[in-house]
């Protein structure tokens, strides 16, 4: 037996590697990994299965099955590389490597748990201000399983440079929220995606391409690409990203009074940091140390030039003229109740008057916001899940952008003899898939939000912001206060 044994081995010495069975293969496979590998695997696979159990989606442990090859039997040479006698191929595919890991945690930890965002406009200031880094908690009410899963995850839906799309359009998945630990209150800042920027003209994407088109005209709009750029769709998760604070819930009734909000006819307190628009005059100039002690941003300084020609608009507006027939300086400009504080504090003899919200704005919903504004606005419903309304033409004035572009009956419409139709056949009434939410942004007089373009679907929550991370004034040079030390890991939803 011995000697067989011995001979079977000088035949193998000589001929090459005896061919194991696959069975053998197997055990030898086992046999040389190291214990570290299997430490590592335990790890991740309790990981991955805590994962798989908060998606609900036990078909995913099949993956187990690749997680074992990856570090246990290595029958898929995904390190080939390593046994190249090129030290380039090792050195480049090293590399290689170690982004590709990079990436895909990324892609996980952004897609599930949080995301850095940058604010660049000034519809919450004073709450957020432009040039805040923000973290966002993305499970706060439950991270979105990702429904564009083909996409490259450091840019929203346009990757820089090439100016091309971030995303593969296929597959699309169904809407599907994990479990989070806490729900949307009213007053929580939040994170979602723009609901009006399923339809973007690539060339000009402010204003959005619902307003272009109550500016210009369709045709105009779809006709010019020299001047639009190309109409594009865009999915749901892939829409740009807007923050705001929210201010209506699921089943409430909103309504705007003099500014103030009213929720199922109670009068609401206003967020500290509210701002309205205002003129302002003050005896003199102010410098622009005078604009930042009040705490008025470079872009929101807009002296009004006026004349004595001007007197009799000047005394409507409640402002003064000097007895020489000169008017002291009057500004327009968004301010807090503790900002206007500052204004009469700091500049006896100061006049502040808010400015009257115009009418004929672009207010949702069309066809029946007429007369309203920013600051006289509704009553309004907010959908709710479950919740069932009757089909009038009024309603679905109101309702028609929710059952068609969010709720996916894209073929729903109203006849010239006000019946509805949903999924070719009429409807008497329709039962909401979704919450909706209504959002508004603390610079109440500066703010494009759902007073223009309506409510905010569920599925286009993103997550809410947590902390401010880091800060930058743009107005402030490296060494004269561009970094906003104040900020730094400051409460981002207070």
């Amino acid at each position: 037996m011995t000697q067989n044994d011995s001979n079977t081995t000088n035949t193998g010495a000589a001929q090459g590697t005896t061919k194991l069975s696959a069975a053998d293969d197997f055990r030898r496979r086992l046999s040389e990994v190291r214990p570290t590998r299997w430490v590592r695997f335990a790890i991740v696979s309790v990981i991955y299965l805590a994962w798989v159990a908060w998606m609900g989606n036990w078909w995913l442990t099949l993956v187990l099955i690749l997680l074992f090859d990856i570090y246990i039997t290595g029958y898929i040479p995904f390190t080939w590389w390593k046994k190249s006698k090129s030290s380039v191929t090792r050195t480049v595919m090293g590399w290689v490597d170690a982004i590709v890991y990079a990436l895909i945690l990324v892609y996980f930890v952004f897609a599930f748990v949080g995301q850095n965002y940058q604010i660049p406009s000034s519809s919450l200031e004073k709450s957020l201000l432009v040039g805040d880094y923000l973290v966002v908690d993305k499970m706060a009410y439950g991270p979105r399983v990702p429904q564009t899963p083909l996409h490259f995850p450091l840019v929203q839906n346009t990757l820089p440079i090439i100016n091309t799309k971030s995303y593969i359009d296929t597959p699309q998945l169904k809407y599907h929220r994990l479990k989070g630990y806490s729900e949307i209150k009213r007053g929580d800042i939040v994170v979602f995606n723009f609901p009006a920027g399923d339809t973007v003209a690539v060339k000009v994407q402010n204003p959005d391409y619902y307003t272009l088109l109550k500016l210009y005209g369709r045709d105009a709009v779809q006709g010019n690409p020299d001047s639009f750029g190309d109409i594009i769709y865009r999915p749901v998760d892939r829409r740009e990203n807007y923050v705001k604070r929210c201010v209506g819930l699921p089943g409430e009734t909103i309504a705007i009074d003099k500014g103030v909000i009213s929720i199922d006819g109670v009068a609401q307190p206003q967020p500290a940091d509210a701002q309205f628009n205002y003129y302002i005059q003050t005896p003199r100039q102010l410098t622009d140390a005078d604009w930042e002690r009040i705490g008025v941003s470079v872009d929101d300084r807009h002296e009004i030039a006026v004349t004595a020609a001007d007197s009799v608009n000047v005394r409507a507006l409640g402002f003064t003229i000097n007895p020489d027939g000169t008017v002291p300086p009057i500004y327009f400009t968004p301010l807090t109740d503790a900002m206007r504080k500052i204004i009469a504090d700091e500049f006896p003899g100061s006049r502040t008057m808010q400015q009257v919200a115009p009418g004929g704005e672009f207010l949702f919903p069309d066809g029946v916001s007429e007369g309203w504004t920013r600051a006289e606005y509704g009553p309004l419903w907010i959908p709710a899940k479950g919740a069932t309304i009757e089909l009038t033409p009024e309603n679905w004035a109101i309702y028609n952008r929710a059952i068609r572009n969010y709720e996916g009956h894209a073929d729903a419409y109203i006849d010239s003899n006000g019946t509805v139709y949903i999924d070719g056949k009429p409807a008497k009434d329709y039962t909401f898939q979704m919450d909706y939410y209504f959002m508004m942004g603390d610079n109440r007089d500066n703010s494009l939000d759902s007073r223009y373009w309506g409510f905010v679907p569920e599925d286009h929550i993103v997550g809410r912001p947590v902390m401010v991370l880091v800060s930058f004034d743009k107005d402030k040079g490296l060494f004269d206060g561009k970094i906003r030390w104040n900020r730094i890991f400051k409460n981002a939803n207070p």
